[in-house]
């Protein structure tokens, strides 16, 4: 059995929270937006906070509501979805921890571009991919393919997840928001350490959706045997 309710919408928050909180990074994202706007007005940053928060949210509880769905009319079974979706976190996950660097260099090349109309750079590149990229998509996904088959813990457990896109966002609009605050509190070195910390629990939590989807294919496999 898993260790998170997972039929709750508590653990439903507990699993996706620091999925996500490990990919998106608000803290260290917001010294590459500081980077990529320093020729903005302090009212264009603003700006630009809260129209990036906005699109992140909705950019990935689309991906959450909807890619499970897309995949599901394809035939993917769920034990099938849950050791990709494992496999994607896992290894997003490991590049995280033995090359942060590397991850932050290239949000860097990513977000250089961002000059023109403030409405025109909201969404790309300073959300996608800057802020949620396709590795952060792809996450999103694999964490559908954790809800319950009941209809009712189903919808518990998307809430609980679309909870925490929803506190993800918050997050990046407070940081991007007082991007300054969050450079002199934390600094490049505190930010690589809290991306190195949320990297070995997102690890951890590809490991927990590849279990799970393993002993979900085992079943299947099994039943017939059985009977």
């Amino acid at each position: 059995m898993s260790p998170l309710p997972l039929t709750t919408f508590l653990g439903a928050f507990l699993l996706a929270f620091p999925a996500l909180f490990s990919i998106v990074n608000p803290f260290g994202s917001a010294l590459i937006f500081k980077e990529a706007t320093a020729d903005r007005t302090a009212a264009e940053r603003h700006y630009l906070a809260r129209r990036i928060a906005i699109y992140t949210a909705f950019l990935l509880i689309g991906a959450m509501w909807i890619g499970g769905y897309v995949l599901s009319f394809f035939g993917i079974s769920l034990g099938a979805l849950r050791v990709a979706g494992g496999l994607v976190v896992t290894v997003s996950a490991w590049g995280l921890l033995m090359e942060p660097q590397r991850h932050e260099d290239r949000k860097v090349a990513d977000a250089a571009p961002a000059h023109g109309d403030p409405e025109d750079v909201a969404f790309f590149p300073l959300t996608m991919p800057l802020t949620a990229g396709s590795g952060t998509i792809a996450i999103a996904i694999a964490l559908t393919s954790q809800q319950p088959a009941d209809r009712l813990g189903a919808i518990a457990y998307m809430a609980g997840a679309s909870l925490a896109v929803l506190a993800i966002a918050a997050l990046v609009f407070v940081s991007y928001r007082w991007s300054d605050g969050v450079i002199a509190w934390l600094g490049r070195r505190g930010a690589h350490i809290v991306s190195r910390l949320t990297a070995f629990i997102l690890l951890c939590v590809g490991i927990q959706i590849i279990s799970t989807g393993v002993t979900s294919l085992a079943a299947a496999i099994l039943a017939p045997i059985h009977h």
